[in-house]
């Protein structure tokens, strides 16, 4: 059995926190906004080991005996990392096969120490595991002393900011999209548009994640460092979550509308949102897709939908959210869920993997955008978010960093070309916002 150590440490921001390590290979921050979903967050650096394969991780974490408790942080230590859209090519032969270059299908790596926030309590621990209580101590002590480094000066992002060239404009492609549901080859699919740029000189993705989490706060935002690599999220959307007791859900985001500065409009836009049968059809299938993912894994009879088209105002976006939830099968772990049900149906569409076919006409390999940002504990419980409102970036050859955006809607038979662009451009103002010369 490993020993664990918790050293309560005073409140900072997480931010803060990682910001001095934030160029550092695998340092790692997965961050809330206090929201009802968006209690804990988590900071990390210098993994004990990395792995690249869903073996390799599930190996890892079943040779540690957990000894979490319920009233401390959900995750005491781990794996955390990233897998990308394309990780579905090696879970299912008939997925599209093509790859982002450069990008890993799946990535991450196991922290014995950490620091985890709970915003709701405004309280935090530096958390150490290790063979002995003296080793979990240190590691402990190394996490507390993470608390201690001085702050990261505060750089503005700026950038060059287009959009990607593209073979047929977004209108055209939301068009053929729904000539091929009106063949009958899907019901919906989730095309998105991409933009590209780079970012000024001395100018680092960590600086990104800062504007944006201060602009237009998320639940599920996210950081994570690599190799020449970096992803950045400022995510509202959970793909699953599963308690060490295998109670599990999902909380998949289908309809938009943009938040507007006028009150009495802005309350308009959100209750056209919550009246519109187009949008609520469409969350509708993807409700009834993470149904049925779930009921792979969990208890015949356990899977309901808790919640349906729930209303939920973020800084730019209304969206609505429905809760599907479910009980794993006793021979079903977090990680085989979330290998079943991946990638989200949310940014796919439905029949998945025929919708899979259908975005991959359409869009060049997706890279980190629409995968997911993860972490696995040693009890069993598990979190992860949707990598949209995302960028991956990658450093030239120059040290720079150039990075690639998408942003894009569920496409159905109802769709509006027009319409649907619009949604795409409401859903990356934050983004451009944060990044675009002012």
């Amino acid at each position: 059995m490993q020993a664990r150590s918790l050293i309560p440490v005073p409140w900072r921001d997480p931010l803060d926190v990682v910001a001095p390590y934030a160029d550092e290979p695998f340092a790692l921050a997965l961050l809330s906004d206090g929201s009802r979903a968006g209690r804990w967050s988590y900071v990390a650096r210098e993994p004990i080991r990395t792995f690249d394969r869903l073996e390799t991780l599930s190996t890892e974490l079943s040779t540690i005996t957990p000894t979490t408790d319920a009233d401390l942080p959900p995750f005491q230590g781990g794996a955390m990392g990233l897998a990308g859209y394309e990780w579905s090519a090696t879970l299912e032969p008939t997925a599209p096969q093509a790859r982002k270059a450069g990008w890993p299908d799946l990535i991450g790596g196991v922290y014995d120490s950490l620091v985890a926030f709970d915003h709701h309590s405004r309280r935090a621990w530096a958390i150490g595991r290790g063979v002995t209580e003296s080793s979990a101590q240190a590691r402990a002590a190394a996490a507390r002393s993470m608390c201690d480094a001085p702050p990261r000066p505060t750089v503005r992002p700026t950038a060059d900011f287009l959009a990607c060239p593209a073979s047929q404009p977004y209108p055209k492609a939301v068009a053929d999209v729904v000539a091929a549901i009106g063949a009958g080859e899907v019901f919906q699919a989730n095309i998105a548009r991409a933009w590209e740029g780079r970012l000024d000189p001395g100018v680092a993705p960590f600086d990104v994640l800062a504007a944006l989490t201060a602009d237009s706060p998320a639940p599920f935002a996210g950081y994570l460092r690599l190799p020449g690599l970096a992803v950045v999220s400022n995510s509202p959307e959970r793909f699953l979550h599963v308690a060490a007791d295998g109670r599990a859900h999902s909380q998949p985001i289908k309809g938009t509308r943009p938040r507007h500065a006028d009150p009495a409009r802005d309350a308009a836009l959100a209750a056209e949102l919550t009246a519109s049968v187009k949008d609520r059809a469409e969350n509708l299938m993807i409700v009834d897709l993470m149904r049925n993912d779930l009921a792979r894994n969990c208890r015949p009879g356990s899977v309901t939908v808790d919640a349906f088209c729930t209303l939920e105002s973020f800084a730019n976006v209304h969206h609505l959210v429905s809760i599907v939830s479910g009980r794993l099968r006793a021979d079903c772990g977090a990680l085989d869920l979330f290998a079943s049900a991946f990638p989200p149906g949310s940014v796919t569409g439905a029949p998945k993997l025929q919708a899979m076919q259908v975005i991959a006409r359409h869009e060049p390999p997706r890279g980190p955008y629409c995968g997911s940002l993860f972490w696995a504990g040693i009890d069993g419980a598990f979190d992860s978010n949707v990598l949209i409102r995302t960028l991956a970036f990658a450093q030239d050859e120059t040290g720079g960093w150039r990075f690639e955006t998408r942003a894009g809607a569920g496409i159905t038979a109802d769709s509006d070309p027009d319409t649907e662009d619009a949604e795409a451009l409401a859903k990356i103002a934050a983004i451009r916002t944060v990044l675009e010369r002012r």
